[in-house]
C-alpha cells in the first residue's frame, strides 16, 4: 500500500472540509448533486471520446496502482547480474542457458537469451531498446488519459458554472435568491478544481514516476545483459550498475557486491 496517496487524499479532504467550516461555511452547501454530474460525468464522456473505450473504462485500474508500491527490483538486478557474470566467465556463456527457466524477470531472460544464442551486441540492444521503448509508450498513452481527464474537468466546471449563472440570470426578479444561486453555480467550477488538482493530476504525476523508475530498472538490465555479452569484468559490470540507484539503496548493497 502507498500510504503517501491514501494520505494526500484524506488529508486533502480533511484540509478542504476545514477550509470550509473555519470560513463559516458549512458541508451541506458544498454538496450540489447536478454539479457532481457535470464536472465527473461530463469530463469522463470527454474522455470516452477522446479515447477507445476499453482504455477508457481502464483508466480506473491505472488509477488503482497510485495506491500500490511498485518494486521493480533494482538491488537484485545488480546482485543477479553479477553472478551471471561470474558464471559465464567461468563456464562459458552457454552455461546461461541452465538458469534462464528460473528468472521472473521476463525482460532479463529475453536479453539473456540472446546473449546465449550468440546474437550480435549490436543486435540485443536494438531489440531491448525496442521492447523498452514499446513499454514507456504504453505508460505514456495511459499518463496521457490521465492529464487529459485533468485537463476537460476544470473546462467542465465552467461550463456548470455558466449553466447556472444563466439559470441566475433568467430569474431576476427575485434579488432573494442571486446571492444563493450565485453560490451554487460556483460550486461546479470548485468541484472541477478539485478533480483536475486534488485527485486525477497528482495521480497522473505518480504513475509517471512509476514509469521513470520502471524504465531506469529496465536500462541497467539492458547494461547488465550487454556486459555479459562483451565478456566484462564482473565487478565492473555491478559498478555501473551500482551508478543507477540512489546513495542510500547504493550504499546498503555496495559492500556486498564490490567485496573482494
Amino acid at each position: 500500500m502507498d500510504f503517501s496517496t491514501l494520505i494526500g487524499l484524506i488529508g486533502g479532504a480533511a484540509c478542504i472540509v476545514m477550509s470550509i467550516l473555519t470560513s463559516g461555511g458549512s458541508i451541506g452547501n458544498m454538496i450540489d448533486i447536478p454539479s457532481v454530474f457535470m464536472t465527473i460525468g461530463g469530463s469522463f464522456a470527454a474522455i470516452m471520446i477522446s479515447a477507445p473505450l476499453k482504455k477508457s473504462l481502464g483508466i480506473f485500474k491505472i488509477m488503482g496502482r497510485c495506491f500500490r508500491v511498485p518494486d521493480f527490483g533494482e538491488k537484485n538486478i545488480v546482485v543477479n547480474m553479477q553472478a551471471l557474470s561470474e558464471k559465464a566467465r567461468r563456464e562459458g556463456i552457454l552455461a546461461l542457458e541452465d538458469g534462464l527457466d528460473d528468472l521472473e524477470d521476463p525482460f532479463m531472460k529475453m536479453g539473456l537469451r540472446l546473449v546465449v544464442d550468440g546474437t550480435d551486441g549490436n543486435i540485443i540492444r536494438s531489440v531491448m531498446e525496442n521492447e523498452l521503448n514499446q513499454c514507456e509508450a504504453r505508460h505514456m498513452e495511459w499518463i496521457s488519459i490521465m492529464n487529459g481527464w485533468a485537463g476537460y474537468a476544470p473546462g467542465f466546471g465552467m461550463m456548470g458554472t455558466v449553466l447556472g449563472l444563466i439559470g441566475m440570470l433568467q430569474n431576476l426578479e427575485d434579488k432573494s435568491s442571486l446571492g444563493p444561486n450565485m453560490a451554487v453555480a460556483l460550486i461546479t467550477t470548485l468541484y472541477g478544481s478539485m478533480l483536475a488538482n486534488w485527485i486525477i493530476g497528482p495521480m497522473a504525476s505518480k504513475l509517471l514516476l512509476h514509469n521513470q523508475t520502471e524504465i531506469r530498472s529496465k536500462e541497467m538490465v539492458i547494461e547488465g545483459v550487454l556486459a555479459i555479452q562483451a565478456g566484462e569484468n564482473p565487478r565492473i559490470m555491478a559498478q555501473k550498475l551500482l551508478t543507477y540507484l540512489d546513495p542510500v539503496t547504493r550504499k546498503a548493497i555496495e559492500a556486498d557486491v564490490l567485496k573482494d
